[in-house]
């Protein structure tokens, strides 16, 4: 009989500059020449719900000035190509996801790691992170390891999945699993309002977590992909030649409750909603927060804290939802049943179900 996946541990990090008041003004800058859309941007900004968004790189004095940075990367009118952002990425993404990793505490411990999986969407090179982590993580060089790319924000779901495979395979198995975003580093230059907007989300931090046989944490029940009939275009990423486009329609909140609603029983596996008594889910922004409440009829507490992540965070792609399951991974009596759910490129809802234990 396969045996049961836990995660034990979950440490999160984010780096040491908080950039969103910062970059709010940068955005509004983009709208100088139609002070229309700049109102409505200026609106819109102040009821998302962030107060705190982190960056790898250090803003500059002024957020209308000749450079967004410190360092004069990001200059009007000449912000850097993918090349220069990934350089960017390869600098400053081993050390943020060092800091999550050495929160994990994992001591002698490291020795014991049999398998790494690292997801990020925002940064790639080769020779990668996942060797650099081992190097400096002290962790076998003999550790299998896997990279799951570009998936976007519900890659943490996908790599917990791929966790939960491993030890119900192997139940000696101790998977430690990475999940690093640097979204700040795909800062373009736009006047694009609905592009504004999407990118006043966007913060970078790194999850780190510990899945293993050992029955103590959140049990990893099951899980259920659903990808939405109509939607395909309504959120993707792209490479360009100036770093990676996200694209977020300002239709994805409806298209995503129109989804969940349509499929409640495969996601739950046919329990009620009052049985479910914690909720990991995807900040993505507040109104696809509000879009999930809707549709599954949940309460005006469910959600809090998705919301907390929000506030303090952003959105960090694939790391936000375990910062989420990091806060109710102590939650207590044992036995509570979750759910946990992202969303991203697809459009695409990657579900699990899981329960408080030990």
């Amino acid at each position: 009989m396969p045996s049961n996946a836990f995660v034990n541990r979950i440490a999160t990090a984010v780096p040491d500059h908080d950039v969103h008041r910062f970059f709010l003004r940068f955005a509004a800058s983009m709208l100088a020449h139609d002070p229309r859309r700049r109102a409505v941007f200026t609106r819109m900004a102040d009821i998302a719900g962030i107060e705190h968004r982190y960056s790898c790189f250090s803003p500059g004095s002024d957020p209308e000035g000749a450079s967004v940075d410190r360092d004069g990367v990001f200059v009007r009118g000449a912000f850097p190509g993918t090349a220069k952002r990934m350089e960017m990425f390869d600098a400053a993404a081993p050390s943020l996801a060092q800091r999550a990793l050495d929160k994990l505490q994992l001591g002698e411990e490291r020795a014991r790691i049999t398998h790494l999986i690292v997801t990020s969407c925002t940064g790639f090179s080769a020779p990668g992170i996942d060797l650099e982590l081992v190097a400096r993580c002290g962790l076998p060089s003999s550790v299998e390891r896997t990279m799951v790319g570009f998936m976007g924000c519900y890659a943490a779901i996908n790599a917990l999945k791929l966790a939960r495979h491993i030890v119900r395979s192997d139940p000696s198995a101790r998977v430690l699993i990475v999940n690093i975003e640097l979204c700040t580093l795909h800062l373009s230059e736009t006047d694009d309002l609905e592009k504004l907007l999407s990118f006043c989300l966007w913060g970078d931090g790194c999850a780190a977590s510990l899945v293993t046989a050992e029955p103590h944490g959140l049990l990893l029940e099951s899980f259920h992909a659903i990808v939405a009939t109509e939607g395909r275009e309504l959120m993707t990423w792209s490479i360009h030649d100036r770093g990676f486009d996200m694209f977020l329609s300002g239709q994805v909140p409806a298209a995503i409750q129109k989804t969940l609603s349509n499929s409640r029983d495969e996601i739950l596996h046919g329990r009620s909603i009052d049985e479910v008594d914690l909720w990991a889910i995807h900040p993505g922004g507040r109104s696809v927060l509000d879009a999930v409440e809707r549709a599954l009829d949940l309460g005006p507490t469910a959600l809090a804290a998705s919301r907390e992540v929000l506030r303090r965070n952003g959105n960090m792609s694939s790391a936000t939802v375990m910062f989420v399951m990091e806060q109710l991974l102590d939650a207590r009596p044992s036995g509570r049943l979750g759910c946990a759910m992202a969303f991203g490129p697809g459009l695409t809802a990657e579900t699990m179900m899981f329960r408080t234990a030990g």
